[in-house]
């Protein structure tokens, strides 16, 4: 249980209080699209550079509670992941 704010969902998964970043399975869908572009031809230099649109926001509420920490509601509805 470490107060700490991550970049991957695993990590709020396995006890620590919160994490906001790209979702792994979307970037790993992008990069199959960009292997398949340059596979079938495209020159990679002509793909664009993406920036990432899908975000993964986790809180552990089992860590707060823990830590004595108390999680807003309105914080709480805004997260794709609770875990209790």
């Amino acid at each position: 249980m470490v107060p700490a704010i991550y970049t991957v969902g695993e990590y709020a998964e396995a006890g620590g209080l919160i994490s906001y970043g790209t979702d792994a399975a979307d970037s790993v869908r992008q990069q199959g699209i960009y292997v398949g572009r340059i596979l079938k031809g495209t020159k990679p230099t002509d793909l664009p550079v993406l920036q990432a649109t899908k975000f993964r926001f986790v809180i552990n509420l089992r860590t707060a509670k823990a830590l004595g920490l108390e999680i807003s509601p309105t914080l709480l509805s805004r997260a794709d992941e609770v875990i209790e």
